[in-house]
């Protein structure tokens, strides 16, 4: 390194070195200009400026010099790694690689290039690489630690566990019997956990076992320690001694949900489905009954129970368990019950127990059997719990009687507005939910979830700009908006690349849709710095789980929706192409000249507007950007704010297909992902692909309408194609002959009649008849008023239950939306949307969509009433500091008009 320079140049040159590892750029930088000013041609010093540069984001300078130093000295180790370096400071994670390789051929024992190259291939799962890396650096230092461990993980992320605990064993021999010294013995006792998991899961466990007893002493994590030997116990099937650890644990945390699962294994009475037998009940119930005793401050020995419990004795157990927390005004109550009501029976049990609890209280203000009057909250909680019953069997009208009724006797409780927000969601009336959500966030300003919440609502409810007023309230100064970005607040993004899809701006769409893919690739990023430092501090069962997290990290739901919005975004701009400049021109040679100037003046104005804003924000960051040690951080201007740009790419499909391969790798069990491989493939004329994306369905649910829709689109589409020419196409012919017989629904059928024995098996489902007759229509073109007819003689029927109150119809809001959609643009025909409209009003009358009585949109409803008579009554009011309009009782949406943030 600096070999071929002078004495005093090769001292600059190790300054130069030394300059980059403190982060003393200038100081770097005036060294190695000292050096190129006696050798211009000096490779290595070349390189080192180029990547001093890089650090001061001066990027193309600092490539073209790490480029110019390595043509001056291609035989320089130095020159490679750098130029890798650079590399991998831009994420080019494989160029990175490939330099490095070269880096080695010249040194192939630089410890540095291989530790970088080490880290490299863990970044990008090349591991047999990885362990032939990690093995080159222990042969190197054997008596360095973190070799030893380095190498042990490496073998481990191969799927070779056995040989990481052979190397672990050896590193044990090189150590002293007094090992650890005392500042170790957390890293070691972490080591020692590692290597018991790992004889887990090679399946030795008697092995493992015995380990574990014998290293007790060195093992620091005590609760770790007795959560390892419970789990050991277990799977060999010493039973007995594992009821009397979960004991000892259980009086550690009588909360842990795990605990009480590992005891029930013990004593032989847990099953995954929950399906017990009623001895298999009665022996449960007494064993929570004797852990009650036991533990009587614990909620979660009371809670589970319940989960088991059947009829009458379910009734008294809920009855126990619900009675303290209304007392109490637990506002959670709901959520923790909300998972009963998938069990058959249980909600009308706890519905007709809340209603005994509700007219005890208001006759004699106590509980049924009990003579201590309760607090006048009681009530109210029990009205809330209600409200929340009524919402979630689809009961709107009762549910929102009920919370009104609360936020009569009680108007200063925040959860009855978030509660009556998300009810008036549910019912359809998304503005008068989003003004709920308001009033609710209006009461407490420094609540950032309520706050939240409300933001979600006005997105839900298309208040794009409202609900960007609102979120920022909770950003730091400055660029506000981009700072929901760099929080990665991808619920936000979500929520408002949805509403902006829904009103048709695609470019904004795609471009909040993309900015939650880059989130997902910055968490992938990430995870590099932990390559190095897990292994230095030990702490590899979490090292490990975190590279298995991150192998699945775009399986997750935000991941999934992000993409699948991105795909259908660049479907819908293939289907409907934004004008061409030639398009508009022809459009303004159409107009008047008079027309013609306005228009001009109006796009100048707009322009210079959007200029002055982008010039006053790079004001505001560029003075609020100065650190202590006067620098200035100044963020790079977004040059695309609206996603004009992503509206011109020159193949959406192309593009689309990116997301959609991400999604077919991590979602493969998703219906959604395989109906948007059928929509994009059909559309790319990919045949196979999207036969693939047909089987795909029918294996997922060959019941469920889209499949039905897609599997008869696909062979009626097929069958209208012209005959095969070419050789390809014999074969694709070929492969659908050969394929057709194999799937059950077309057997031996025609399209027609395979679609007749679809509507046969599920003649009372909206979504299925609905199904029927677009089909039907697409079939045939003729018979669209017979497709129409059969959609409109669909009936709401009554789900036949037990409970007291109103009746739960079948039908629900988001299907009822989906199949007026279905009549007004597939089979277009406007008088049936319009009667279909009219009857749903009907079934949904707080429903915006539908223009229900009850709802906002309807100048009638109470709703308005009420908005009109605040606007005649309330006085503006101050939020935050900030004179604003009256915020109602009801939630006034216009409070923000005039917001300044």
């Amino acid at each position: 390194m600096g070999a071929s320079l002078p004495p005093k140049e090769a001292n600059l040159f190790k300054l130069i070195v030394k300059s980059y590892e403190t982060k003393q750029y200038k100081k770097g930088l005036k060294a190695a200009d000292a050096i190129l000013k006696k050798f211009p041609d000096h490779g290595e010093t070349l390189s080192m400026k180029g990547l001093t540069l890089n650090c001061m984001d001066r990027k193309s300078e600092a490539y073209e010099l790490v480029r110019q130093g390595l043509k001056n000295d291609l035989k320089s180790h130095v020159c490679w790694h750098v130029y890798g370096l650079l590399y991998r400071s831009d994420r080019e994670y494989r160029e990175a690689i490939k330099c490095y390789r070269n880096a080695l051929r010249i040194d192939p024992d630089n410890i540095e290039i291989l530790r970088d190259l080490s880290l490299l291939q863990a970044q990008m799962r090349d591991l047999s690489g990885f362990v032939e890396t990690r093995q080159q650096l222990l042969t190197l230092k054997p008596n360095h630690r973190m070799n030893w461990i380095g190498f042990s993980v490496a073998h481990h992320l191969n799927s070779n566990a056995s040989k990481a605990v052979e190397i672990l064993e050896a590193y044990e021999g090189t150590l002293e019997e007094d090992h650890p010294p005392e500042n170790e013995r957390c890293e070691h006792g972490e080591m020692l956990l590692y290597k018991i998991s790992l004889l887990e899961e090679c399946g030795f466990l008697e092995r493992a076992l015995e380990e574990l007893h014998k290293k007790e002493s060195k093992i620091v994590d005590k609760l770790v320690y007795k959560e390892q030997e419970v789990s050991l116990l277990v799977k060999l099937g010493h039973l007995e001694e594992g009821e009397a650890l979960y004991q000892a644990l259980l009086s550690m945390n009588p909360d842990n949900y795990r605990y009480y699962e590992g005891l029930q294994k013990c004593v032989g009475l847990y099953l995954e489905d929950g399906q017990y037998s009623p001895d298999q009940i009665d022996r449960l119930d007494s064993l929570y009954k004797t852990l009650v005793q036991q533990y009587k401050w614990s909620s979660a020995v009371k809670r589970i129970p319940l989960d088991f419990l059947q009829g009458d004795k379910f009734r008294e157990a809920a009855d126990n368990y619900i009675r303290p927390l209304l007392t109490k005004g637990v506002p959670s109550l709901f959520s923790d019950l909300s998972s009963l009501y998938n069990h058959p029976g249980k909600a009308d049990i706890l519905e007709q127990l809340i209603l005994e609890l509700e007219r005890s209280i208001r006759m004699s203000g106590q509980y049924p059997g009990r003579m201590d009057k309760e607090p006048p909250s009681t009530l109210m909680w029990t009205l809330f719990l209600l409200a929340q019953h009524y919402d979630r069997r689809g009961q709107y009208e009762v549910a929102l009687s009920k919370i009104d009724e609360a936020i009569e006797h009680t108007p200063t409780v925040i959860d009855l507005y978030s509660v009556k927000s998300r009810i008036l969601k549910h019912a359809g009336d998304l503005v008068a939910a989003a003004a709920f959500a308001d009033e609710a966030r209006c009461m407490d300003l420094a609540d950032r979830y309520v706050n939240s919440e409300c933001v979600k609502r006005m997105l839900q409810a298309d208040q794009v700009a409202l609900a960007e007023k609102t979120a920022v309230l909770f950003t730091k100064d400055g660029d506000q908006h981009n700072n929901l970005h760099d929080m990665q607040c991808m619920w936000y993004e979500l929520a408002s690349g949805e509403s902006y899809f829904r009103q048709g701006d695609l470019g904004r769409a795609l471009k909040k849709f993309l900015a939650v893919e880059k989130h997902y690739a910055d968490i992938t990023e990430d995870q590099f710095d932990f390559h190095s430092y897990c292994l230095r501090k030990m702490t590899l069962c979490t090292y490990v789980e975190m590279l298995k997290f991150q192998d699945q990290l775009h399986s997750h739901a935000y991941f999934h929706k992000a993409a699948a919005g991105a795909i259908r975004g660049y479907i819908k701009l293939h289907d409907s192409p934004p004008k061409s400049t030639a398009e508009e021109d022809d459009n303004m040679s159409k107009l008047l000249p008079s027309q013609k100037k306005k228009m001009r003046q109006k796009q100048r104005k707009a322009e210079a507007r959007a200029k002055k804003e982008a010039e006053e924000k790079n004001e505001e960051s560029s003075a609020s950007g100065v650190s202590k040690s006067g620098k200035r951080h100044i963020k790079p201007v977004d040059p695309d704010p609206n996603g004009e740009k992503l509206l011109q790419v020159e193949d959406p499909l192309s593009e689309a297909t990116k997301y959609l391969k991400l999604l077919q790798k991590n979602s493969p069990d998703s219906l959604e992902t395989h109906l948007l491989s059928f929509e994009l493939y059909t559309r790319k004329q990919k045949i196979l692909l999207a036969l693939q994306a047909v089987k795909q369905l029918l294996r997922l649910d060959a019941e469920h309408p889209d499949s039905h829709r897609c599997l008869i689109k696909f062979f009626h589409k097929v069958g209208s194609m012209n005959a095969s020419v070419t050789d390809s196409e014999k074969l694709i012919w070929s492969v659908l002959e050969a394929e057709r017989p194999t799937i059950s629904q077309l057997h031996e059928k025609s399209l027609f009649e395979a679609n007749n024995s679809f509507l046969e098996k599920h003649k009372d489902s909206l979504m299925h008849r609905a199904a029927f007759a677009e089909i039907l229509h697409i079939l045939d073109s003729n018979r669209k008023s017979e497709a129409v007819k059969f959609i409109e003689e669909s009936t709401n029927n009554i789900v036949p239950r037990n409970g007291a109150l109103g009746p739960i119809r079948e039908w629900n809001l988001k299907d009822c939306i989906a199949v007026h959609k279905l009549l007004g643009t597939v089979l277009a025909d406007q008088d049936a949307a319009l009667r279909w409209k009219v009857r749903c009003a009907e079934y949904f009358p707080y429903s915006t969509y539908f223009e229900g009585c009850h709802s906002s949109a309807s100048p009638n409803s109470a709703f308005n009433q009420l908005r009109k008579n605040s606007e005649n009554e309330s006085p503006n009011h101050s939020v935050g500091g900030q004179n604003v309009g009256s915020i109602t009782s009801n939630g006034k949406l216009e409070a923000f008009k005039d917001l300044t943030i």
